[in-house]
Formats: structure tokens, C-alpha cells, sequence
């Protein structure tokens, strides 16, 4: 899958990464990691804690799939809002779903003050403001129901905000304690916390060629050697939908820029987080280095041509809409991307089970919070492994009712 193109940052921002060999042998492990990225360097991370041998296999470089388009906004709340997922689900579904998300943050601000490798995970609280007039009754429904169950969120005015930003919006929630990170710093700052807890990891080594068994896969790689593996966890991003076609998932094209570095950042307060409620919508952040990454814009394309067509466009867009915002602030963009996204229709991350893939686990963190979802899930999938089971493992399987949904409104 042709995932991304541009001229990338995040890896600009570590000097002499490590490297990985590529597989060389026939091997053996209780669980094969499929995908070197954040998902599967999560998954590596919790199975290290249990002393099994764990084995991760990555086709090209760690870190160099969708991470690197990941512009690592961290919160629990996303593009379906908790009133969405009440009527999708239920209120106790959609309250659990973002008390795991919320303990997913938690989990990674704990793991990144661990790793040698700082990832600059860093606390920001986030504006999500109307962008026209008919959100404003949303956004307060909205509001009412997260007070009542104690996140911590504001409402704000139009006059609110004005005294806060440049800008003036119909009203916005102002969502407190959410953060930021870099994604390959973390992904590579995991992975080594793992390599030394005694996860194997190997780079430039492509599956080509999979069985399943009852009691055992067997999986050949493109320079012929054979693993055998108990469990396998297919954490491959979007490429997971190369071994497994799932009908919850949609694909669109997205665009983000990284501006040059900025001086003075006075006027955007607390370099909070910003989005809207608008659909498709623009979204901004701060980096470490004082610059701003400005993305969003998606478009329903998957041809690979027909998006990276887009990307002069779209750059220019990205930043017009900064501007528009921020006409203070003078940017250009020195770095910028076209990739494919993927979500699901229903608003969750999804966890694959399937009869045809025995003791296989498809992790699809798929959504505008795909850190925080693979945090959760990886956690979720390493358990029941472990364990055998988890509790909340039936309300990320591919298997819930996302078509004949069982409402239980109890918010």
C-alpha cells in the first residue's frame, strides 16, 4: 500500500536512530508482532512484562510507515463525539470507551518519563470550537454530558474566546489535560525499552506467505526463512487491510504541513490544541522546536496518484486556514505530506478476531486518535494472551453490532 508522500519531519527530529538487522534464520516465539510502527511497538511494550518471547518484524524501517504521518494529537475525545457514540452504542459503551482512552493517556505519559529516548510527551489542553452557528447546541449537549460524568471541559462564549485567541467562534469546549508527543521518538524509544526486556525486532523483513494452524502459524519471509509463532498480532497500520479486507473501515486521503519555527507565541494561548466541528475539518498543534503542524482537509480519494496530485494544493490551504486564524503569526510550510487515513464507520478502534486467522489478533487503531486507541487496544490484546481474557475486549471486536446497533441509553 502506497501510504504516504512528502517531505517528512518527525524523523529529522532524531539524529542516529538504531537500526535493526533483518531476519536471517528459521526462528520460533510464543508471539509474532507483524508491523514496526506504534501499534506494534505498543504491543511489543506490554507482552515485554510478561516474559514471553516476543518477536517483531517490520518490512521496511521501524517507524517509517504511518508513524511518520502521525501528527500525535493526544485526547480522548474524537471525531464522534460522546453524544454520537450514545446513540451508536449506549451510554455505558460510550462512557467506557472514553474512560479508556483517558487511562490510555495516562499509560503513555507514565511510559514516555521511562524511555531513554525522550518522546516529548507534553501536557496541552485543546479548543474545539463551532465552526457555524448550528454546532453551538451540539457543543453544549455535548458539554452537559461530560460534566455529569467529571471530565474536565469548559464551555466557552464567543466572548470567551476572543479574549483568550485572535479569533472569534460561535463557542468552543475547552478540553483540559489532553497532550502532544513525537511519534517516532516514541515508537523508537519503546521499542528499545522492549529490545532490552528481550522483545527481537528486525527491520527490512516482509512476510510473503502465511498458515494458519490450530496450534501454531507459520509465517515464510521474503528472503525465505520460516517463523513459527503461537500468537500473532497483526499490527501493521493500514497495511492490515492488505492480509484482511474489514468492512468497518473507510480510507480517505489527508494533508498536513509543519510551518518554520516560530518566535513568539503570545497570542495562542497555552499552544493548546485546536480543532472544529466542521467535517472534513483542520486541526493545529506546537511542536518542541516552535514550530506549528497544521493538518485535516481529508477527501474521499484511495488512489495514491489522484491524492499526492492534491498536495501542492492542499499545503497552501492548510496554511491559508492558519491564517486565517493566526494573522499574526507568518508562516510557511517546510515540511509537508499526503497520506492515506483510516477510520471505521462507527467512531471505534477496531480489534480483529477471525475463524480464518486462529489465535490472530488484528490490531486497527484506526481514527483521529490513533495513538491513544493502539495504547489501549495493545493493552486490551496482551492480556487476553496472557490472561486468556479481558473485559473489555467485546467492545473493540470487529463483531459488535455496528449496523443493528443495541441502544441502552442510561446517560
Amino acid at each position: 500500500m502506497d501510504l504516504q508522500t512528502g517531505k517528512f519531519y518527525w524523523d529529522t527530529t532524531l539524529q542516529n536512530p538504531p537500526t535493526y538487522p533483518p531476519l536471517q534464520e528459521d526462528i520460533s516465539c510464543d508471539v509474532l508482532i507483524v508491523g514496526g510502527g506504534g501499534s506494534g511497538t505498543q504491543c511489543a511494550h506490554y507482552l515485554s512484562e510478561y516474559g514471553l518471547d516476543v518477536v517483531l518484524v517490520e518490512k521496511n524501517k521501524i517507524g517509517y510507515g504511518s508513524t511518520r504521518s502521525n501528527t500525535a494529537l493526544i485526547q480522548y475525545a474524537g471525531e464522534k463525539t460522546f453524544l454520537q457514540l450514545i446513540n451508536s452504542f449506549g451510554g455505558d459503551y460510550a462512557l467506557r470507551h472514553f474512560l479508556l482512552c483517558k487511562e490510555a493517556i495516562n499509560e503513555i505519559e507514565k511510559i514516555s518519563s521511562s524511555l531513554e529516548i525522550s518522546p516529548d510527551f507534553t501536557r496541552r489542553d485543546s479548543l474545539y470550537y463551532a465552526s457555524c452557528k448550528e454546532d453551538v447546541s451540539k457543543l453544549r449537549q455535548e458539554y452537559d454530558l461530560l460534566k455529569k460524568y467529571n471530565f474536565s471541559v469548559e464551555f466557552w462564549t464567543e466572548k470567551e474566546i476572543s479574549k483568550k485567541y485572535p479569533f472569534q467562534k460561535y463557542a468552543a469546549l475547552y478540553y483540559i489535560n489532553d497532550a502532544e508527543l513525537n511519534p517516532y521518538k516514541f515508537t523508537i524509544g519503546l521499542l528499545e525499552k522492549s529490545k532490552k526486556k528481550g522483545v527481537r525486532i528486525f527491520e527490512q523483513t516482509e512476510i510473503k506467505g502465511k498458515k494458519f494452524e490450530k496450534d501454531k502459524n507459520i509465517f515464510h519471509t521474503d528472503k525465505g526463512n520460516v517463523i513459527h509463532a503461537k500468537h500473532v498480532i497483526m499490527a501493521a497500520g493500514y497495511e492490515c487491510l492488505d492480509f484482511k479486507n474489514e468492512k468497518n473501515t473507510v480510507m480517505v486521503s489527508s494533508y498536513a504541513v509543519v510551518t518554520n519555527p516560530i518566535k513568539d507565541f503570545s497570542s495562542w494561548y497555552k499552544r493548546s490544541l485546536i480543532w472544529e466541528s466542521a467535517r472534513p475539518y483542520v486541526y493545529m498543534r506546537t511542536t518542541p522546536d516552535d514550530r506549528i503542524i497544521i493538518g485535516g482537509l481529508d477527501e474521499n480519494i484511495t488512489s495514491p496518484k489522484e491524492r499526492d496530485m492534491k498536495l501542492t494544493h492542499k499545503k497552501n490551504l492548510l496554511i491559508k486556514e492558519f491564517q486565517k486564524l493566526f494573522p499574526n503569526i507568518h508562516v510557511h510550510p517546510e515540511f509537508y505530506i499526503s497520506a492515506f487515513y483510516g477510520g471505521t464507520h462507527d467512531g471505534l478502534p477496531i480489534i480483529g478476531k477471525y475463524e480464518e486467522f486462529p489465535n490472530c489478533y488484528f490490531l486497527m487503531g484506526y481514527g483521529d486518535n490513533g495513538t491513544v486507541y493502539s495504547m489501549a487496544l495493545a493493552k486490551i490484546i496482551s492480556q487476553v494472551i496472557t490472561k486468556g481474557s479481558h473485559q473489555d475486549l467485546d467492545l473493540y471486536l470487529q463483531t459488535r453490532p455496528f449496523l443493528n446497533l443495541q441502544r441502552n441509553h442510561k446517560i
